[in-house]
C-alpha cells in the first residue's frame, strides 16, 4: 500500500505543480479558464488558487512522497494532511466553479485513498504502541 500512496503523491503533486504554474503565469485565463468562473469565489483571478495549487497541494505531495520513500517516521502525518488538503480544495473547487468533471471525480477518488492509506498506518502504528505501553 506504501507503494501506491508514493504513487499518488508524485502523480498528484507534478500534476497540482504544472496546474498550478499554469494558473500564476497566466491568472487571468489560466488554460483557457476565464474569471468568470470565479464569480461566486473570494478571488478576482487565478493568482491566489494557482499559487495553493502549486505549493500546498503540488509541492506538498512531491514532499510527502519523498519523506515517505525515505521511511521517515513523520511520513504519516504529511500524507495525511496532503490527502485532507485534496479533498478539500476538489469539494471546494466544485462548489465554487458550480460544476464537477471528471479529474475532480479522480482527484477526489486520489485523495479519498490517500487519506485512507495514512489513517490505517496511523490507526495500526498507534495501537500498536499503546499495546506495548501497556
Amino acid at each position: 500500500m506504501k507503494k501506491l500512496l508514493i504513487g499518488l503523491h508524485f502523480l498528484v503533486g507534478f500534476g497540482a505543480i504544472a496546474g498550478g504554474l499554469g494558473a500564476v503565469m497566466n491568472p487571468t485565463m489560466p488554460m483557457g479558464m476565464s474569471t468568470d468562473a470565479l464569480k461566486l469565489g473570494p478571488f478576482d483571478s487565478f493568482l491566489v488558487p494557482g499559487l495553493f495549487l502549486m505549493l500546498i497541494i503540488g509541492v506538498g505531495n512531491v514532499i510527502s512522497g519523498i519523506i515517505l520513500f525515505k521511511k521517515h517516521p513523520i511520513w504519516v502525518y504529511f500524507s495525511g494532511f496532503e490527502a485532507v488538503a485534496l479533498v478539500l480544495w476538489i469539494v471546494i473547487q466544485c462548489i465554487i466553479l458550480q460544476s464537477i468533471v471528471a479529474l475532480h471525480v479522480i482527484f477526489f477518488t486520489f485523495g479519498t485513498i490517500q487519506g485512507l492509506i495514512a489513517l490505517y498506518y496511523f490507526t495500526r502504528d498507534t495501537l500498536k504502541l499503546s499495546v506495548l505501553n501497556r
